[in-house]
C-alpha cells in the first residue's frame, strides 16, 4: 500500500505540472528528445533570473531518470554559469538526481533483490561485498566519463551500500566525469583552439581514477589477508 500511495504521488505531481501549465511537458520532452545542447542553454536562460534554479531541477530530474545523457545539461551549464560554476552547479544537482533515483529504486525493488540474492551463493557474495568496498567501487566508476548513470544507480540501490557512502562518493567521483563531459562539449561548441584545459583535466582524471583503483587493490588484498589470518 505505501509503495502503491508513493507511485500515485509521482503521477499527481506530474498532473499538477501539466494543471498548472499545459505546455510545459509537452515543450520539456521534446526538448530532451532532441538533445540539442545549444537549444537546451538557451531554454534555460529563458527563465532569467531562476535560470540557475530551473537548471538545478532539469538537471536533478534528468539524472533521476537516468535519460537523456547528463553531458547535455553540464555543458549547457558551462555555456551559461562559465566553466567552474556549471560544472559545480551540474555536480551538485546530478548528485541530488542519483540520490533520488538511489531511494526509488531501493524502496521500490530491494526487497525483492533481497530475496533473489539470498538464493545464490555468488550474488550473496557480491552483495556483501558491495556493503564493504561499495564506497570506493562506486567512487571509481563515476568518475569514468560517459558512463551510464543508470545502471550505477541500479547497482547502487540493489545492492548492500550504504546511502551515506553512495551519495559522497557520487558526489567527489562526478567532479572529475562531469569535468571531462562539459569542458569537451563546451569547447567543442565555443571551437576552442587551445587545448591546454582539457588535457589537464583529462591527465587529472586518469591519475584519480588510476589512483583510486589502485587503493582499492591495496585494500581488498589487506583484507583478504586479515581474513586468511582470523581463519588460522
Amino acid at each position: 500500500m505505501v509503495k502503491a500511495a508513493a507511485a500515485l504521488a509521482f503521477a499527481a505531481l506530474f498532473l499538477i505540472i501539466h494543471l498548472a501549465n499545459p505546455a510545459f511537458l509537452p515543450h520539456l520532452a521534446g526538448l530532451l528528445s532532441r538533445g540539442d545542447i545549444q537549444e537546451t542553454a538557451l531554454y534555460i536562460k529563458s527563465f532569467g533570473s531562476w535560470a540557475v534554479l530551473f537548471s538545478f531541477l532539469l538537471t536533478l530530474f534528468v539524472n533521476a531518470l537516468g535519460f537523456p545523457p547528463a553531458i547535455i545539461f553540464s555543458t549547457a551549464n558551462t555555456l551559461i554559469f562559465g566553466i567552474f560554476w556549471g560544472i559545480f552547479l551540474s555536480v551538485a544537482a546530478e548528485t541530488v538526481g542519483v540520490t533520488v533515483s538511489f531511494l526509488l529504486l531501493r524502496f521500490f525493488f530491494r526487497d525483492t533483490a533481497e530475496k533473489i540474492i539470498a538464493k545464490h551463493k555468488t550474488l550473496a557474495s557480491i552483495d556483501k561485498y558491495s556493503g564493504k568496498r561499495g564506497f570506493v567501487v562506486m567512487l571509481i566508476a563515476r568518475m569514468v566519463p560517459y558512463f551510464p548513470s543508470v545502471l550505477l544507480n541500479a547497482l547502487g540501490a540493489l545492492s548492500a551500500m550504504s546511502l551515506r557512502d553512495y551519495v559522497i562518493s557520487s558526489f567527489v567521483g562526478k567532479f572529475p566525469s562531469t569535468g571531462i563531459e562539459a569542458i569537451i562539449g563546451h569547447d567543442t561548441i565555443t571551437h576552442q583552439e587551445d587545448p591546454t584545459r582539457l588535457i589537464v583535466v583529462i591527465v587529472f582524471a586518469v591519475l584519480l581514477i588510476v589512483g583510486a583503483w589502485w587503493y582499492e587493490r591495496r585494500a581488498a588484498k589487506r583484507a583478504e589477508a586479515q581474513a586468511a589470518g582470523q581463519e588460522r
